[in-house]
């Protein structure tokens, strides 16, 4: 549940906490109405639960609640498009507030590893009658595992569609591409921090892991590997009418979609001075993704093959690559579809270092950077920490 949109006062702050006390229906096998302000329903025996939750708003809204999803019957929201929107019509699992949907296995730690596996869909339905909304996820983290009351860790929101003049919380601080989508990053903190991704090319369904998001946000400083997920909900932000909006299905999924196994022999390539391995960012296999440290997790993005021809392999067809066959300090140590040339060679020393066959340079920590998200490069070898790696299992 979103509470704050681009202008937060303290009569919201003072509505967020009506919401322990919306009306909680039974669970909905007939389509079920729901009218009252922060009515909620469950669907699917429990999995998730459906709520109408109109908390900046005072006029009425009617939803419709399908097994697998709902629709806005009736809307006369009519806001400000420069403030905040009047709603957070919405299906979600995990825990909202004390109400919580059953089988989410929510909240989890980020530090464990089911967290790389929780999935989510969602197929949505926007109208043609001149609405102002945006349609969004909204990701709750918490410092706490907890089940009531407001998460002050982060909100992340994914927007995949808006229209009018609204914009995410707070200003625009990046643009990011992720999966391959390109889209811009926006940031605020309002007691906590909301971190938004506005899809650059709007669509009406989306598919992803929750994840590849939340590591971004790790690696710009605006959430912690020590937080926990509390609940994933997706739905819709009306600023103007909303009638015709709605969520045709939603899934979300935690322990499966696991990585495949790592290839025969793969493993991680651990720094000594960081104890954090070689990763290629997001599990991205496009030509030319640099890598970097990151949290050791076991993923196949972290899973390197040495093979009898010296390449160091992930995903059992990319490899360590110095870009643009490059011999210089500085060279982006990056991923590639592997060719056999001698900037894919690398050699596995007794004394820690891993040195390019062709440049003669060190696999280099850059600046010699021990956080989440530090660079790769090649370097003058120089019997440096930043320069010294295990092999591990």
């Amino acid at each position: 549940m979103r509470r704050l949109g681009a202008i937060v006062t303290t009569a919201v702050l003072a509505l967020a906490g009506v919401v322990a006390g919306g009306i909680v229906a039974g669970p909905a096998h007939a389509d079920t109405q729901i009218c009252t302000q922060f009515g909620s329903t469950a669907i699917q025996s429990g999995k998730f639960i459906v709520q109408n939750n109109v908390w900046g708003d005072s006029t009425t809204q009617c939803i419709n609640v399908t097994n697998t999803g709902f629709s806005v019957t009736s809307a006369v929201h009519n806001l400000p498009q420069n403030g905040a929107p009047a709603a957070y019509p919405s299906v979600y699992a995990g825990c909202h507030y004390a109400n919580c949907s059953s089988g989410s296995g929510l909240p989890l730690a980020v530090s464990d590893s089911r967290f790389s596996t929780i999935a989510t869909s969602v197929s949505m339905t926007y109208p043609n009658n001149n609405s102002v909304y945006d349609a969004a996820y909204d990701i709750w983290f918490d410092p706490t595992p907890r089940t009531d009351g407001q998460n002050t860790g982060a909100e992340l929101m994914v927007w995949i569609n808006h229209t009018g003049s609204v914009h995410a919380a707070g200003s625009q601080v990046g643009t990011v591409n992720i999966n391959g989508v390109n889209w811009d990053v926006w940031f605020g903190n309002f007691g906590w921090n909301i971190v938004s991704y506005v899809r650059q090319s709007p669509t009406s369904s989306i598919s992803f892991n929750v994840a590849s998001f939340y590591r971004d946000m790790v690696n710009r400083g605006f959430a912690q590997n020590s937080w926990f997920i509390t609940s994933v909900q997706a739905g819709f932000e009306p600023w103007v009418n909303g009638t015709g909006l709605g969520v045709n299905n939603f899934s979300y999924s935690i322990g499966t979609n696991s990585p495949p196994p790592p290839p025969p022999g793969g493993q991680q390539i651990v720094g000594q001075q960081s104890g954090r391995c070689v990763d290629v960012p997001n599990s991205s296999t496009t030509n030319g993704t640099q890598a970097q440290l990151f949290d050791c997790n076991g993923g196949t993005n972290q899973r390197w093959t040495s093979t009898s021809s010296k390449q160091l392999m992930v995903f059992g067809n990319k490899c360590l690559d110095a870009s643009g066959r490059g011999t210089t300090n500085g060279t982006p140590v990056v991923i590639w579809d592997c060719n056999g040339q001698p900037n894919q060679q690398w050699n596995v020393n007794s004394n820690g270092t891993i040195t390019g066959v062709q440049s003669g340079l060190c696999l280099d920590a850059s600046g010699q950077g021990t956080a989440n998200g530090t660079k790769i490069q090649l370097w003058s070898c120089s019997g440096g920490a930043n320069q010294r790696w295990t092999l591990r299992s």
